[in-house]
């Protein structure tokens, strides 16, 4: 009955989070409903016995996150005196948010916690005596190995094409030539000169 009421109440808000992330108007309030949606589904994680994945959901999305935020107030020149002099009228929804996370936090964490009974009737997403890490490691690099490889080949081809894009040549700026670099020799670094006295060199102004 426990679990039952804490996957509503998880996937509830997650829904709802992730629609106002599409709605909000604020990009701010969309990224902060999106860091909900994030914590919600790692809730739902956690209840499938899957703490790996839920550990990771928080730690690099929720880190993703927050970059994307950086980038948002970066570029969008958002005033922030604007924001402060607001601040004060979002403060009771901002405190509701923390008590909803509070609140699900104890949710998740009583069910090893406060009923421990409970952990061993949840339908467990790995096999027995072994962690879920073990059992995700397994899953990826033995029956799922080939798939796995290509999502990174898939990956690596997004990011070089991305770079390919941005990528601007602009006239005037000396650019490294490592060919020639590693080429370079003593006799091409060094120019002797044999200078007599009172004379200067040819390169001096």
């Amino acid at each position: 009955m426990f679990e039952a009421i804490a996957f509503y109440f998880f996937s509830a808000i997650l829904i709802a989070s992730a629609v106002m992330v599409i709605a909000a108007r604020n990009p701010v309030h969309s990224v902060l409903f999106l860091i909900l949606s994030f914590f919600n589904a790692a809730g739902l994680f956690v209840l499938l016995g899957a703490e790996f994945l839920a550990m990771i959901l928080i730690v690099v999305y929720v880190g993703a996150v927050a970059v994307l935020f950086l980038f948002v107030v970066m570029m969008l020149d958002i005033d922030f005196a604007e924001l402060k002099r607001g601040s004060l009228q979002y403060l009771p929804f901002g405190v509701l948010i923390g008590l909803i996370l509070v609140a699900e936090l104890v949710m998740a964490g009583s069910v090893w916690v406060l009923k421990p009974v409970m952990a061993s009737a949840t339908a467990h997403a790995t096999p027995a005596g072994m962690t879920n890490t073990e059992a995700l490691g397994r899953i990826l690099y033995t029956d799922y190995v080939y798939y796995f490889q290509i999502a990174g080949l898939v990956l690596l081809v997004a990011m070089i094409g991305a770079i390919v894009l941005t990528l601007r040549s602009r006239p005037g700026v000396r650019r490294q030539v490592i060919s020639v670099q590693n080429a370079r020799t003593a006799a091409m670094a060094v120019d002797m000169h044999d200078l007599k006295p009172g004379q200067g060199s040819e390169g001096s102004a």
